[in-house]
C-alpha cells in the first residue's frame, strides 16, 4: 500500500471518529464551594486550589480533543436533584449526573480553553438564563396543557412572539435597548419575569443570545396563559414606551399608564421617562 493511501485511510478514520464529550459541574463561588464542601465534596482543598485543579482538568481535556460541556454547580439544585433520584450528594456519581443533566434547557456552554476566572462570570450568566429558559418552557407547557390542540397553540403563540420582537425592534430603532417583561398567569397567579437586551442595527434584532432565548419563552408563556402584566421597552436614548399585558395580547399604554409603572417597577433599568407605547402584531386567534 502507497504512503498516499495510508494517509487516505488514516484521514477517513479521523473524520469518522465521534468526538467524546465530557460534562461537568463547576462551583462558581465560594459561598456555594463551602455549602457544597459540607455535602461531602471537594475535600480539604480551600476554593483557589479547587479552581486551579479545575481548570488544569478542562485544559488537558480539552488539549486531547475531548468536547467540555460545562454547567453551574448549584447547591440547592444539586440537593434536590440528588433526593430526587436516590443519589448520595457525596458520590462522585452524582456530580457527574447532576453534569449531564437533560432537565437544563438550552444548549450546553462549551470550554474552549479560557481561563477558568475569567469564565465564571459568563457561565453563571449563561446558567440563569438557562433556568430561566426552563421555567417559561415549563410554564408555557402547563398553559397549552388543557388545549385541544397544545402543538398548534404553542406554534401560534410563539410566531406571535416572534413578530412581537420584530415590530420592537423596528419600532425602537437602532441602538442597544432593554427589555423588560412581568406577568401573572390567569389561573394559577404565578410570577414570570424576565429581561433582555435587544441590539437593533438597520432596524432588526441582531446578537440574539441566551437571555434574549429566555425573555421569548418567558413572553410565549405569559401569552399562551391569557396572563396579565407588562412589557417595558427602555430606549438606548431615553424614554421607556410600555405595553400592557392583558388576555393574551400586548396593547399600548399610553405616557401616563406607563410612567405609573415606571414608579411601582422594581429592578429594572433606573430612571425613564415614560412614553406611549406603539402598536404591536395582534396575535392569531386560535380554537382552544
Amino acid at each position: 500500500m502507497t504512503s498516499r493511501n495510508k494517509g487516505a485511510r488514516r484521514r477517513c478514520g479521523e473524520r469518522g471518529r465521534v468526538r467524546q464529550t465530557v460534562a461537568l459541574a463547576v462551583a462558581a463561588d465560594e459561598a456555594a464551594y463551602v455549602r457544597l464542601r459540607g455535602c461531602g465534596l471537594f475535600g480539604a482543598a480551600d476554593y483557589g486550589a479547587y479552581l486551579r485543579c479545575t481548570e488544569q482538568r478542562l485544559r488537558a481535556l480539552h488539549g486531547h480533543g475531548v468536547a467540555v460541556h460545562l454547567r453551574v454547580l448549584e447547591p440547592a439544585d444539586f440537593e434536590d436533584f440528588c433526593a430526587e433520584h436516590l443519589l448520595d450528594p457525596a458520590d462522585p456519581v452524582a456530580e457527574v449526573a447532576y453534569a449531564a443533566d437533560p432537565e437544563l434547557a438550552g444548549e450546553p456552554f462549551a470550554y474552549t480553553g479560557q481561563r477558568l476566572a475569567e469564565l465564571l462570570p459568563a457561565l453563571t450568566e449563561d446558567h440563569l438564563a438557562r433556568v430561566r429558559i426552563s421555567i417559561g418552557c415549563a410554564a408555557l407547557l402547563a398553559a397549552v396543557g388543557c388545549e385541544r390542540q397544545p402543538e398548534e397553540r404553542v406554534t401560534a403563540v410563539l410566531q406571535y412572539v416572534s413578530e412581537v420582537c420584530l415590530a420592537l425592534a423596528a419600532g425602537a430603532g437602532d441602538g442597544r435597548h432593554r427589555l423588560t417583561l412581568r406577568s401573572l398567569g390567569l389561573l394559577d397567579g404565578e410570577e414570570l419575569t424576565a429581561a433582555a437586551e435587544l441590539l437593533v442595527a438597520a432596524g432588526r434584532p441582531v446578537e440574539l443570545g441566551r437571555e434574549a432565548e429566555a425573555f421569548c419563552v418567558t413572553l410565549a408563556a405569559a401569552v399562551a396563559g391569557y396572563g396579565s402584566g407588562e412589557l417595558l421597552l427602555h430606549r438606548a436614548g431615553g424614554g421607556v414606551s410600555g405595553w400592557v399585558l392583558v388576555d393574551g395580547w400586548l396593547r399600548p399604554m399610553s405616557a401616563l399608564e406607563t410612567q405609573a409603572v415606571l414608579g411601582a417597577e422594581a429592578g429594572g433599568p433606573p430612571g425613564g421617562v415614560g412614553r406611549a407605547g406603539f402598536p404591536l402584531p395582534p396575535p392569531e386567534v386560535t380554537e382552544g
